[in-house]
């Protein structure tokens, strides 16, 4: 008997899309035909509906402990599963303190096991102040450690040095782990913040001045020769440039063992919209011009882009209100809309719905060893998302359950509504309402994760 049923959706599987049933036992997904008979303890009708694997988010600042008055677990990952995601990997920063050694990382997990609506994964740091600690997190179970080439924003995350990025390198290497960078060269964007704001720049227009593409294609260059000479699995998040998406593609075909990640505010925005709506919409690397989000998009088509991931970093209100816009705090507001911004644009422009699952979910599973994640296929946890195609309609601030009620995506028209979350079989999320209190678990990486092979749509 299966303990739930669900009949008739329309499954996204890497092949296409079909109409089919889904058994599920114990949590995880034991048969997908396309008419299963029963009996089962529970039935869901996904007639008229698109199955989805749930979302895999590993880029998000949950904060916590420390500045949950920014974002906290809970709130984060209730709005996580209202998006239609069951994972999330936090980031070490902004926590205070920061996740660099066994004691820091214990605290996270903990505070994640008690709140958390869903599964989760962590990183480490890689600092100057933690080299010596590497490999007790990696022992700990982190998926892999996050380090800055240009200013993290806070002093208790240093960025390594050249040196220092090399030994972490090599350490990740031996220890089995992926290193996760911000490629933005600091010399340029702190050498030309100077400048601006000596010439009394404090504008949008001249936060972006600062901080140009090539300083993101200057430091990817840097790190795919480190990561090319060391052996080290690298990961270049929220990439915001074609010519950086074009420098790790060459890397790969010289067997440089790379991923590349974007965003959505990336494929979404531009300069213009950061003009037109200021704080909610600052972010490092900053948002670009059009032509770079064509060819942004043109990588995704290419399967040249591997993952999307929301790098959800909201701050308390305070902090964007600020005359001078070098100093509000820069971090984008956008777990919940991950799926339905790419559902929208994404349709627009050529991206298929098996596509778009694996860039949300199979590819980030697969990159970072979660076992068991990211695919409706037999044998992996029941994490589904329930999708409404059809469904057209206006994002408002009552449908946020982050901590703080802004976001860049208030008052844009989405096609695609989350109607059901599932996690491991169980109903998170049900048209706006959390039937279940918080069950997320810790997910620790499997020992070799793949790196992803390009697939075109």
């Amino acid at each position: 008997m299966y303990d739930l049923l669900i009949r008739g959706g329309n499954v996204v599987g890497e092949e296409g899309v079909t109409v089919a049933d889904l058994g599920v036992e114990d949590g995880r997904i034991v048969e997908v035909a396309p008419e299963l008979g029963g009996p089962a303890r529970e039935e869901l009708d996904a007639r008229g509906l698109h199955v989805f694997p749930g979302v895999v988010d590993v880029h998000v600042h949950f904060n916590e402990p420390g500045r949950t008055d920014w974002e906290g677990i809970a709130t984060g990952s209730r709005a996580l599963v209202a998006g239609g995601g069951t994972v999330f990997a936090d980031m070490p920063l902004n926590s205070t303190p920061p996740v660099l050694d066994r004691e820091t990382f214990e605290a996270k997990r903990q505070a994640a096991e008690r709140e958390s609506y869903t599964d989760f994964a962590l990183w480490g740091g890689l600092t100057p102040r933690n080299m010596d600690r590497l490999g007790e997190l990696a022992e700990a179970g982190v998926i892999g450690f996050k380090a800055f080439m240009s200013h993290s924003g806070l002093a208790e995350f240093e960025s390594p040095d050249d040196y220092t990025l090399y030994e972490g390198m090599c350490q990740a290497r031996d220890l089995g782990r992926i290193v996760a960078l911000h490629a933005e060269s600091d010399s340029l964007t702190s050498g030309l913040a100077a400048r601006i704001r000596a010439e009394g720049g404090r504008g949008v227009r001249d936060y972006l001045r600062s901080r140009p593409a090539i300083a993101e294609v200057e430091a990817v260059t840097r790190a795919l020769l480190l990561a090319g000479e060391t052996g080290a699995r690298l990961h270049l998040v929220h990439l915001s440039t074609g010519r950086a998406v074009a420098l790790a593609m060459e890397a790969r075909s010289r067997g440089v063992d790379v991923s590349v990640e974007t965003c959505p505010h990336y494929l979404c925005f531009t300069g213009e919209d950061m003009e037109r709506l200021g704080a909610v919409l600052k972010c490092a690397p900053p948002l670009r011009d059009r032509a770079e989000v064509d060819a942004l998009w043109e990588a995704v088509r290419a399967g040249s882009i591997h993952t999307i991931g929301s790098d959800h970093s909201p701050s308390a209100p305070g902090l964007k209100e600020r005359d001078d816009f070098f100093e509000v705090w820069g971090g984008i507001g956008g777990v919940q809309s991950t799926l339905a911004a790419l559902l929208t644009e994404g349709r627009t422009r050529g991206v298929t719905l098996p596509h778009i699952a694996r860039l949300l979910a199979r590819a980030p599973a697969e990159r970072f060893g979660l076992t068991g994640k990211g695919t409706l296929e037999p044998g992996a946890d029941a994490d589904l998302v329930l999708v409404d195609l059809e469904a057209e309609w206006v994002h408002t601030r009552g449908d946020l359950h982050t901590r703080w009620k802004y976001s860049p995506y208030l008052g844009r028209t989405f096609r695609g509504r989350v109607r059901r979350t599932l996690l491991r079989g169980q109903t998170v999320y049900l048209d706006g309402t959390f039937p279940h209190p918080p069950q997320g678990r810790f997910l620790a990486p499997s020992p070799a994760a793949p790196v992803p092979q390009e697939v075109t749509p």
